[in-house]
C-alpha cells in the first residue's frame, strides 16, 4: 500500500484524533497511487498513524478512515461503521422521525452525510475518496437503514475543489421528494430535492426545545427563520404572536405551510425582507418584543472573513437587545465553525455594552447528539445556541 510520510514535529495533530493530513504536513509519497485510493499514514519514523483516502487536487490530501492497522477498508468496513452510526441515533435520539444518520469524519465516515427524513434518506460525498464508494454505501443504507427511498444531494460547491461534478437524483425507484417529518410532537414538510443543504437544519432539534417555559404567552420575533422550526416551537410552548422574518420567499412559503399543517395559522406570520434591514426598522418604531430569536446563516466560511462575521454578529445582536424589555429573553445562534465559543461570547458582550443592557446566561448549548462532536476535530464543533435573560 502507498505509504504517506509526514514531516516530524506535523505528527502530533494528526496522532492525537484529527482525521485531516493537509499538503504542507507530507514529507513524501512512497508509492503509485490514482485520487482516491486508499493509503496508509505514517510519521517521519515509518510508525502507523492511520489509513485513509487520498487526492492530491484537495487542501485536505488524506481524510483518515481507520487508526487501526489491522481494519481493512472494504465494504464489511462500510457496513460496521454505517451500522455503528444508526445504531448511535437510535439510542440518542427522541421523539422524532428525522435525524443525521452519519456526520462525516464524526462517525469516522469523513465527507460522507446521511440525513433521515421520515422514511427517506438524503445523502452527500463531499469528497472524492468517498464518493468512489458511494454504490457501496447506498447499498449498505438500503440493507441497514431500510428506507422506502433515497437523494442524491451533490450540489455541494465543495464538490467542486475535489474534482467532482454537481449531482442531485432520486437513489433507485423515484418518490415525491416532499416529505413530512414529525419533530417532538410538531410536523415539518421538508423538501428533499429542493430544501437547504440536505433538505432542513436537523442540528437545532435540541435547542429549540430551550423555548419550552420561556415564551407562553409571549410576543416573540423569530429572525432568519427559514422555514419556520423555531416559529413552531415558540407557537406549540404557548407564544401569543410569533413574527417570523426572512429573505427566502420560497423558504417563507414552507413556513407558512408548516403553520397551517400544525394548526398555528393564526398566532404565526412571516414577513419577506433583510433581517437587518427590518431590526434596524423595529428599533426606530420602538417595536419590543419578550423573546427575540437569531439564527443567522453562517456569516464566515474562512478564518480571512471573520472581521466581518464579528460585525454582523455584533449588529445583529445589539439591534435584537434593543427590542426586549428588561428581564426578555435573547436566543442567538452561530454555525461559523470560526467563530468559536468563546469570541461569540465576546462579540454578544461586545454589543450589550454598546445598547446599554445587562446579560444572565441562562443556557449555553451546542448541535443535536445526532451531530456528535469529535473532541480530536474541533471542526466538529460549530453551533452555538446562547439563550440570555437581557436586562
Amino acid at each position: 500500500m502507498t505509504k504517506v510520510v509526514l514531516h516530524q514535529g506535523k505528527q502530533k495533530r494528526i496522532a492525537g484524533g484529527h482525521p485531516w493530513v493537509y499538503w504542507g504536513e507530507i514529507k513524501e509519497i512512497i508509492g503509485d497511487f490514482n485520487p482516491g485510493d486508499i493509503v496508509e499514514v505514517v510519521d517521519f519514523r515509518d510508525r502507523f498513524v492511520g489509513r485513509g483516502y487520498i487526492n492530491p487536487a484537495s487542501q485536505i490530501t488524506v481524510r483518515i478512515m481507520t487508526r487501526n492497522s489491522e481494519e481493512e477498508i472494504n465494504e464489511e468496513f462500510f457496513r460496521k461503521r454505517i451500522q455503528g452510526a444508526w445504531e448511535y441515533r437510535q439510542k440518542v435520539v427522541r421523539e422524532s422521525n428525522a435525524c443525521r444518520v452519519i456526520f462525516g469524519e464524526a462517525d469516522f465516515l469523513p465527507a460522507l452525510i446521511v440525513d433521515k427524513f421520515g422514511d427517506y434518506l438524503s445523502v452527500q460525498t463531499l469528497a472524492l475518496g468517498i464518493d468512489v464508494h458511494k454504490e457501496t454505501i447506498f447499498k449498505l443504507l438500503q440493507e441497514i437503514v431500510q428506507p422506502k427511498g433515497m437523494y442524491e444531494r451533490n450540489d455541494v460547491s465543495v464538490r467542486k475543489l475535489e474534482g467532482l461534478p454537481l449531482i442531485t437524483g432520486f437513489i433507485g425507484e423515484p418518490f415525491d421528494p416532499k416529505v413530512v417529518i414529525k419533530e417532538n410532537g410538531i410536523q415539518f414538510v421538508v423538501d428533499l430535492e429542493g430544501g437547504q443543504k440536505t433538505g432542513y437544519f436537523l442540528d437545532q432539534r435540541e435547542n429549540r426545545m430551550a423555548l419550552q417555559g420561556l415564551v407562553k404567552g409571549s410576543r416573540v420575533l423569530d429572525c432568519f427563520c427559514h422555514t419556520g422550526t423555531f416559529s413552531m416551537y415558540a407557537t406549540k410552548y404557548g407564544a401569543k404572536e410569533v413574527l417570523g422574518l426572512d429573505i427566502a420567499a420560497p423558504a417563507l412559503e414552507v413556513a407558512r405551510v408548516n403553520a397551517q399543517l400544525n394548526g398555528y395559522g393564526d398566532r404565526c406570520t412571516f414577513k419577506e425582507c433583510n433581517s437587518f434591514d427590518e431590526l434596524r426598522a423595529m428599533e426606530r418604531a420602538e417595536e419590543k418584543f419578550d423573546v427575540v430569536i437569531l439564527d443567522p446563516p453562517a456569516f464566515t466560511k474562512s478564518r480571512k472573513a471573520i472581521e466581518g462575521a464579528i460585525r454582523g454578529y455584533k449588529e445583529i445582536n445589539l439591534r435584537g437587545m434593543k427590542l426586549l424589555p428588561p428581564g426578555g429573553y435573547l436566543i442567538t445562534c452561530s454555525c461559523s465553525y470560526h467563530m468559536h465559543e468563546d469570541m461569540f461570547l465576546d462579540v454578544i458582550l461586545d454589543a450589550a455594552r454598546d445598547a446599554g443592557r445587562q446579560l444572565r446566561l441562562v443556557e449555553l448549548r451546542r448541535q443535536a447528539k445526532d451531530h456528535p462532536m469529535l473532541l480530536g476535530y474541533p471542526e466538529s464543533h460549530y453551533l452555538k445556541c446562547v439563550v440570555l435573560q437581557v436586562w
